[in-house]
């Protein structure tokens, strides 16, 4: 969607600065850097925002031929205003834009031609019934035909609550292999009440392979079906912006499966891409290439010569 950035509070008139943003799109444009083929299968308006869109993600390397046009609905918007300190606030115009439009069969195409893995989030199951039965049949195919099928619950308070989001994802647990999600979304996906342990138990029980959770400043953890479990804890890097830190973490857990890595390295590149793309400005503008996934091994003011 286009997205507006503001400096300061819109009431105070500050001027904004004009991008793309989107969950899956960020997670494609993490991807590409980080070396691997992806597609981003959306749904856009046939006006000007679509056009920076579909240039933004052909110049990061993201296949978009299977994206789909709209004639008769606008591309989503969002403006994202810098309040005190590093809060920041966002309105969403996602309510009759194209992407809440989108229906399973314009996905049929990016389907057939194949992947190794789908990413999905909650945030399009939220843009509506058509969109949440898009996500539903991309999951059930990508199970049929053995792709790994991972979901950022990426709960967004905006769109929709918390009851309305359980009720249209929780269906989805048996076809997900991987679940990631901050350990405040685990109980919209899981049935137990209980604590965390519990929740994830369940969430391993219902058939999850993986359920990957996201503590912000405090690290991540991984637990695994087989019954492992490992931490990692957060690098300390000066903070810029934390708006599409998630977006990165998945990106990087993503190119760990790609790459086949065991479950701590998956871990730890998802964290290292998390950490520097917070220390920069934007929702994905700081994501880093593979070169530069050891940035954060080298000394705080070295300068790479």
């Amino acid at each position: 969607m286009l997205s507006l950035q503001s400096d300061g509070p819109l009431a105070q008139g500050a001027p904004a600065r004009t991008t793309i943003a989107g969950a899956e799109s960020n997670v494609a444009v993490g991807l590409a850097r980080l070396g691997h083929r992806v597609a981003w299968a959306g749904r856009l308006g046939a006006d000007e925002p679509a056009r920076l869109v579909l240039r933004t993600l052909r110049g990061e390397g993201v296949d978009v031929r299977h994206v789909t046009t709209d004639p008769e609905a606008p591309t989503g918007a969002m403006i994202r205003e810098r309040l005190a300190g590093d809060v920041a606030r966002v309105h969403y115009w996602r309510a009759g834009s194209a992407a809440s439009r989108q229906r399973p069969e314009d996905l049929d195409a990016a389907l057939a031609a194949g992947a190794r893995l789908l990413h999905v989030t909650g945030i399009t199951c939220a843009l509506g019934p058509g969109p949440g039965a898009a996500v539903t049949t991309a999951v059930e195919y990508a199970r049929a035909h053995g792709w790994t099928v991972v979901l950022d619950v990426n709960h967004r308070a905006r769109l929709w609550n918390e009851e309305t989001a359980a009720a249209a994802l929780r269906p989805l647990r048996g076809n997900i292999d991987v679940l990631i999600a901050s350990d405040d979304e685990l109980g919209l996906m899981a049935r137990e009440r209980g604590g965390e342990a519990a929740q994830v138990a369940d969430l391993l029980d219902s058939g999850v392979r993986d359920v990957v959770v996201k503590r912000g400043g405090d690290g991540a953890d991984l637990y695994s079906a087989d019954g492992g479990h490992v931490h990692q804890p957060a690098h300390r890097v000066p903070v810029a912006d934390t708006v599409g830190a998630g977006d990165a973490f998945c990106a990087g857990y993503l190119s760990g499966i790609l790459d086949a890595l065991a479950p701590a390295d998956r871990l730890r590149r998802a964290c290292a891409t998390g950490a520097i793309a917070v220390s920069t400005r934007g929702d994905w503008e700081g994501l880093p290439h593979r070169d530069e996934l050891g940035i954060l091994d080298v000394s705080p003011g070295s300068a790479l010569r």
